[in-house]
């Protein structure tokens, strides 16, 4: 065992103070017991949770002690150089490697034979080494799991991956300690029952440090008073370069991959003296090494990036932060402040870069957040059957369990507790012969029962499902690659399939000319003259419930006189202007809009409850609307509301509005006012991948997304008229309810509404709220130049009103 003082002796070495945590988290795993660390970005958490097995450490003979798991791959590089570092500083003899989907063939052949003492990996990743029977005796020695930024896998189906792979290996190793490291988060006791599991108790260790964390907003020269979404934020470019001259080092966050590759390209230009890079998911890994190790060792300026780049990555050079846009919710943006000052004791700053005006408010409310420290807490997913059926067939792979043994070791997961005998049946028929309606197939006839034990016997379909395990989150992929040879990285195939030979777009920091399409590849050229960007799926996050409440709380102070900051000063003649032609909302308050046009007639509702909510709600409110009299309705929505159109809305007093935006009935009444069965067909494309009813194909062979659409679709059509009792089917609707359009946060605006003051206002115009979401209908109507134009227009009539 290593001498305590080694550590000490370290930390002094490099003038760091052992903070309490520090201290208390490594008693505790020398105590032998399981918990969470949960502490401020950039206050030692990797050291609390790595200085408890680094103490145990005795040779480089012993089997694997500790599995690290961390979110993102792109993570996984530094992480394993951080704890080496670390375990060498200590003299503590241990290999620490990486398994991701980067890891070379090489590389993953010498790890199964011997896997290092650390091994740093996805929760994919880990998985799919569980699928291995011949790694199960090296399992057996192994001391720890520590799972890294657990707050970012907690509410995902990566999530619920990890609970059951943590409970496979506590039935290989019985002694087996769990920790967790997370930062910014609500419901942290929460967060740990669900990593330990049922049954198993743990610590809570938390550092409450005094983190200065200093947060500016850039303030634009003109603030408009009509607002509107689309924008990059690129007016306020010279200020931003003018902020990265002023530090030695510099992480830009934006909110979307599109975004990062316009602010690259338009910082690359602006700053061309400068060397800066760019850094998310969809780039190759060389090029994402290149990005952090140039922010290491000083040789980039910035970096612009995506979330990719806002988790544990420890890059002590970075003098500042900036967030390009809102950041739609606090914990996001705390824990993107703590990129800079990455140390204890430092101070983190963040310049925010409103990207519209609104957003202003939404970073003055944030800071307001910050001052009360409420930060969003985020809730486990439980009984999502296509990660048990992906895991059973999984656990088949290695032959060794039977179906009860199985059982035991879901149900001591956070997730699967609950699961009922019928809800388990059905998963075992499911994938031993496809369920009621597809016994005929044999592809779906995974799993074999031999001698009692659940068994894969088919070479083919065991290939198949280890290339299947990494798809819980991958979108539809397509690889862009130069014809001369190199990988730059992967766009999702729909954006490719708009574009035809000779186009060109920005992609990976460059401007690249389409040379021809092959085999899931499209071969690029350097240069050419496009603007456009990949977009990709999931771009638009919805306002998070801490931030919108926040919001409310600032626009009902300013209502009542008070400007609490700069931000709120500034905002000040655009607030008036939708004080005098409306009203502010506040907390207690529903604002409704009434305005007739040319179009019709238009309804505002401002419920602050997220897009996602907005959706339901606007789908939920137009269909009751209609059986008081029948119209066909257009809408759109925002995070703060929605608008809905018609070319005569029926009589409205308040009794009508509250029954309109009433809870009672709402099981039955959301999914007939959405089409909910198209959607949820939608969303059973996911579920269908990860329980292993499509396959992708083979490297070289990949099917199209419009085949895996065709293949989904059908599945779903026939699932839903043979086999009415198929739960996938079932949980495809629970999913589209649940975190499409966030039904526990549209219910809580609905039960608010309730109990609000209803504010109905008839405006002669459109308000400075009303007006965006105008624009956006108007933008999904009309081409870019069209549009747009017709939006410009009509600021210029609003305003010329408001002077």
């Amino acid at each position: 065992m290593s001498d305590p003082k080694r550590i000490e002796r370290w930390f002094a070495a490099n003038k760091w103070r052992i903070a309490d945590f520090q201290r208390e988290a490594w008693a505790a795993y020398a105590a032998g017991e399981s918990g969470l660390i949960h502490a401020p970005t950039g206050t030692g958490k990797t050291l609390a949770a790595w200085g408890g097995p680094l103490l145990e450490g005795v040779s480089a003979d012993e089997p694997i002690r500790v599995v690290w798991v961390t979110p993102m791959r792109a993570l996984a590089a530094d992480t394993t150089a951080n704890l080496q570092a670390a375990a060498d500083a200590l003299g503590v003899p241990w290999r620490i490697e990486r398994r991701t989907g980067d890891t070379t063939a090489a590389q993953r052949a010498k790890q199964r034979k011997r896997l290092p003492q650390c091994l740093v990996t996805t929760p994919e990743s880990l998985s799919l080494l569980l699928s291995y029977a011949d790694l199960i005796p090296q399992w057996r020695g192994l001391k720890a799991v520590i799972v890294d930024e657990w707050h970012e896998l907690l509410a995902t189906k990566r999530g619920v991956q990890t609970e059951l792979a943590i409970s496979r290996l506590r039935a290989l190793a019985p002694t087996l300690r769990v920790w967790g490291v997370s930062a910014t988060l609500g419901n942290v006791d929460e967060a740990m029952t669900t990593l330990l599991g049922p049954g198993h108790r743990g610590r809570v260790i938390g550092a409450d440090l005094p983190k200065t964390l200093n947060v500016r907003t850039l303030i634009p020269d003109k603030v408009e008073r009509f607002p509107w979404s689309g924008h990059m934020g690129l007016e306020l470019l010279p200020q931003v370069v003018q902020a990265l001259h002023a530090k030695r080092s510099t992480l830009v966050f934006t909110n979307t991959r599109a975004q990062a590759e316009r602010w690259h390209d338009a910082l690359s230009m602006a700053a061309h003296e400068l060397p800066i890079a760019l850094h998310h998911g969809s780039l190759d890994s060389t090029l994402r090494a290149a990005a952090e190790q140039g922010l290491r060792d000083g040789s980039l300026r910035a970096v612009v990036a995506t979330s990719s780049l806002d988790l544990g990555v420890d890059f002590s050079p970075v003098d500042q932060v900036i967030q390009i846009g809102g950041p739609k919710g606090i914990a996001r943006l705390v824990q993107r402040a703590g990129r800079s000052g990455h140390q204890p004791g430092a101070a983190s700053e963040i310049l925010c870069v409103p990207a519209n005006a609104l957003e202003l408010a939404e970073f003055a409310a944030a800071r307001l957040a910050l001052e009360h420290r409420r930060i969003e807490s985020r809730r486990p997913i439980r009984l999502a059957l296509d990660v048990l059926a992906q895991h059973v067939v999984t656990l088949a792979l290695t032959g060794v369990l039977r179906a009860d043994d199985m059982l035991q070791e879901v149900r001591r997961t956070h997730a699967y507790a609950e699961l009922s005998e019928r809800e388990w049946q059905w998963v075992l028929d499911f994938v031993q012969r496809g369920g009621a309606s597809l016994t005929a197939y044999p592809q779906y006839r995974k799993v074999v029962e031999r001698e009692g034990l659940l068994r894969v016997e088919d070479a083919t379909l065991a290939r198949r499902h280890r290339m299947s395990v990494g798809t819980i989150t991958a979108d539809s992929m397509m690889r862009v690659a130069f014809l001369s040879g190199g990988n730059i990285g992967q766009v999702e195939e729909s954006f490719i399939a708009r574009l035809s030979v000779g186009d060109s777009f920005l992609f990976g920091g460059r401007k690249l000319t389409l040379s021809k399409v092959e085999d899931m590849t499209a071969f690029v050229k350097a240069g050419g003259k496009g603007q456009t960007t990949p977009r990709y799926a999931g771009g638009k996050m919805p306002l998070s419930s801490a931030l919108a409440d926040s919001l409310l709380e600032l626009f009902g102070r300013i209502a009542d006189g008070e400007l609490p900051n700069e931000e709120a000063r500034v905002l000040k003649p655009l607030l008036d202007v939708q004080a005098e032609w409306s009203a502010l909302p506040r907390p207690g308050l529903l604002l409704i809009e009434r305005r007739k046009s040319r179009e019709g007639e238009h309804l505002f509702v401002f419920p602050f409850a997220g897009r996602h909510a907005h959706e339901g709600l606007s789908a939920l409110m137009a269909w009751r609307l209609a059986r008081i009299k029948p119209t066909t309705f257009t809408f759109s929505v925002n995070d703060y509301g929605f608008e809905l159109l018609a070319r005569e809305l029926p009589p409205l007093d308040e009794a009508a509005f509250r029954a309109a935006l009433s809870p009672q009935n709402l099981e039955t009444d959301l999914p007939l006012s959405l089409n909910a069965a198209e959607m949820a067909k939608r969303r059973f494309r996911e579920i269908a991948r990860v329980a292993g009813l499509v396959f992708e194909g083979f490297p070289g062979n990949n099917k199209s997304v419009k085949q895996v659409q065709v293949s989904s679709g059908l599945l779903f059509d026939v699932l839903s008229k043979y086999d009415a009792d198929n739960l996938l089917t079932r949980q495809a609707l629970s999913e589209v309810l649940e975190h499409q359009l966030d039904y526990q946060r549209l219910k809580l605006a609905l039960e608010r509404a309730q109990s609000a003051t209803l504010l109905l206002r008839h405006t002669p115009r459109f308000s400075p709220l009303a007006f965006p979401l105008w624009a956006e209908r108007i933008s999904q109507q009309l081409s870019s130049e069209d549009w747009r134009d017709r939006v410009q227009r009509m600021v210029a009539t609003l305003e010329k009103a408001a002077n």
